[in-house]
C-alpha cells in the first residue's frame, strides 16, 4: 500500500480546484519550506506544517508544530495530533483547503462538452421563455388602457421590465467575475426569467382560480409566493457565485422571509385577512364562473356580525365628547 497512486487537489474558496499536485512517494511533507514535497503559499502555514502519510487502514494526516494546527472535515487538530482522512478526504491547513484523491476511489464518470452534447433544442426554451413573458407584460397593459391607444403606451410596459433584467444578470454575472472568474451572464439569464415567469403566471392565475371557484383565501397564496419566489431567485443566483454558503444563505434568507411575513401579519391585525387582498378589484368573465350561485339569504346572514360591530362601533362614537365640548 506504499505506492498507492494519488494526488492532492488544492481548492479555492467555492471549493473549485486551483492546483493540483501528483504524490510521487509517501509520506508526503506539506508546509511553506522549499523543502517541503508541497509548497503551500500560505503565510498562516507553517515551514513543516504536517505529513500526509499512507498506513493499513488508509491516509492519516499527522500535524507537525505550528500555530494554527488544522482541520479534518470539521474536526479541529492541534499541533502533535493526527487523523484519518474520511471518504472526501478533505483536510485543512491555515487557509488553504486540500483534497486527498487516491486510485481507490471510485472516479467520476467523464462528463459531456456542454456545447456539444446539446443541440438547438436544449437552447430554444429560453428565448422563448423571454418572449412568453414580454408577452404576459404585454397583455398586462393591453388590459390596462382604453382601446386604441398608441403602442408607445405598450413599449414602455415592456422595455422597461426587460432593461431591469438584463442589468440584474449582468450584475450577478460581474459579481461572478470577481468570485469565479467567469462571466455566465446566459445562467443568470435564464434562473431570472424562470422565476420571474413563474411568479407572473401565478399571479394571473389565482385570481382566475379563486374567482372561479368561489375560494377567495386563494389569494393568501399571492402575498406568500411572491416573496418566497424573491428569497427563491436570491439563493439559486447567490448558489452559483458562492456554493459552499449554500446552507448558511438558505438559512438567512429564509429567516429574513420569515421576519418580513411575520412583519406583514402584525401590520394586518385589525384587518379581515392577514395576507392576500381583501377583495378582488377586477373580476374575470362571469362564463369563467364554476362554483354554484349563492342565495342573497346567506350574503346578508354574513353581513350580521358586520352589522352588529357597526352598531357597536356607532354606539361607542355617540357616548364620546365632541371636540369643542358641545352636547348634541
Amino acid at each position: 500500500m506504499g505506492s498507492q497512486a494519488a494526488l492532492i487537489e488544492i481548492l479555492d474558496r467555492d471549493g473549485q480546484v486551483r492546483a493540483l499536485h501528483k504524490i510521487a512517494q509517501w509520506p508526503l511533507s506539506l508546509g511553506r519550506s522549499p523543502d517541503c514535497d508541497l509548497v503551500l503559499a500560505d503565510a498562516h502555514v507553517a515551514g513543516q506544517h504536517a505529513l500526509l502519510q499512507w498506513g493499513e487502514e488508509g491516509a492519516e494526516l499527522v500535524l507537525l508544530p505550528s500555530l494554527n494546527g488544522g482541520w479534518v472535515d470539521e474536526r479541529r487538530l492541534q499541533a502533535g495530533e493526527s487523523a484519518a482522512l474520511g471518504v472526501g478526504g478533505l483536510f485543512r491547513l491555515g487557509n488553504t483547503w486540500l483534497r486527498l484523491r487516491t486510485s481507490a476511489q471510485a472516479l467520476p464518470a467523464e462528463q459531456p462538452l456542454h456545447h456539444e452534447a446539446s443541440g438547438w433544442r436544449h437552447h430554444a426554451w429560453w428565448p422563448a421563455l423571454l418572449l412568453l413573458w414580454m408577452g404576459l407584460l404585454w397583455f398586462d397593459q393591453w388590459s390596462a388602457l382604453n382601446p386604441g391607444s398608441p403602442w408607445i403606451d405598450y413599449s414602455g410596459a415592456v422595455l422597461a421590465p426587460l432593461s431591469v433584467l438584463l442589468v440584474w444578470a449582468a450584475l450577478w454575472s460581474l459579481i461572478n467575475q470577481l468570485f469565479q472568474h467567469r462571466f455566465p451572464f446566459v445562467m443568470h439569464l435564464k434562473r431570472a426569467l424562470v422565476a420571474l415567469t413563474g411568479l407572473h403566471v401565478l399571479s394571473a392565475a389565482l385570481p382566475l382560480v379563486a374567482y372561479s371557484l368561489s375560494l377567495p383565501r386563494l389569494m393568501a397564496i399571492d402575498a406568500i409566493a411572491f416573496p418566497l419566489g424573491l428569497a427563491a431567485l436570491l439563493w439559486w443566483h447567490a448558489s452559483a457565485v458562492w456554493p459552499r454558503a449554500k446552507r448558511w444563505m438558505a438559512v438567512m434568507l429564509g429567516a429574513l422571509l420569515l421576519l418580513g411575513l411575520l412583519l406583514n401579519v402584525a401590520k394586518r391585525q385589525e384587518q379581515q385577512h392577514w395576507l392576500g387582498p381583501a377583495y378582488l378589484s377586477a373580476l374575470p368573465p362571469p362564463a369563467l364562473r364554476l362554483a354554484s350561485p349563492k342565495p342573497p339569504e346567506v350574503l346578508i346572514d354574513s353581513l350580521r356580525t358586520l352589522r352588529e360591530q357597526l352598531a357597536k362601533q356607532a354606539k361607542r362614537d355617540n357616548e364620546e365628547p365632541s371636540l369643542d365640548g358641545a352636547e348634541d
